[in-house]
């Protein structure tokens, strides 16, 4: 828990194994133990005010295959940031879909957002869905001419994107995204929202893992989200 913690990137299980001197099954069931904590601490986080929502992926393409939102190769999930009156960054939810369709987004609005809350997205059409819980909508239309990259109203979606993507792809070289991806997102939503508490973040998580119920190794490969 220490290290998952207060270590200022992620840590893989190969990491823990050699840093606890343990076998790297015993490594992976505690790691993931660790982090269905937090993917289920972070499973109540709502956004509210002004939040920036994006479509992003997890999972690289298949050689010679489709890339982006034609890939058949990679998880889809929605990053969401909150943003306060100074427009700094303040709270994130980062959640795997099956689909970028209305039907799940609003489930997934439902679940995340606030009735109160201003998303911003771009032009994809199902983020629309958010109005159908009572939030406001803020379209921005991207394309050729207009990046997403050169657009302030995405300033921070796309740098906490960038930065979980490159922890991500830092630490685990490989890992199963189809079935693990939604603790690996809940342990970097875990970690991001409390940012500002490092001192308090391990016991924190030391009381959390301690009020979960047991998650035993047979469970957590069925990867039940």
């Amino acid at each position: 828990m220490y290290f998952l913690t207060q270590n200022k990137n992620n840590v893989s299980g190969l990491e823990l194994r050699r840093l606890l001197g343990i076998s790297y099954p015993a490594a992976w069931r505690m790691k993931h133990k660790l982090m269905q904590v937090m993917f289920e601490r972070e499973s109540t986080t709502k956004l509210t005010n002004r939040v920036e929502v994006d479509d992003a992926y997890l999972g690289g393409e298949n050689p010679g295959g489709k890339s982006g939102r034609g890939s058949e190769n990679k998880v889809p999930f929605i990053a969401a940031i909150q943003t306060n009156k100074q427009n700094n960054p303040i709270y994130a939810v980062f959640s795997r879909v099956q689909a970028f369709t209305k039907e799940e987004v609003k489930a997934w609005a439902i679940k995340s957002l606030s009735p109160l809350a201003t998303v911003v997205s771009d032009g994809l059409q199902c983020f629309q869905a958010v109005t159908e819980v009572g939030c406001s909508h803020q379209r921005e239309v991207v394309g050729k001419k207009r990046k997403s990259t050169d657009m302030e109203c995405f300033n921070w979606v796309n740098t906490i994107l960038g930065n979980l993507k490159t922890a991500i792809g830092g630490t685990y070289h490989a890992f199963d995204f189809e079935k693990y991806a939604h603790r690996y997102l809940g342990e970097c939503q875990y970690r991001f929202n409390r940012r500002f508490n490092l001192a308090d973040m391990f016991s924190r998580l030391l009381k959390a893992t301690a009020q979960t119920g047991k998650r035993t190794e047979e469970w957590l490969r069925l990867a039940a989200d």
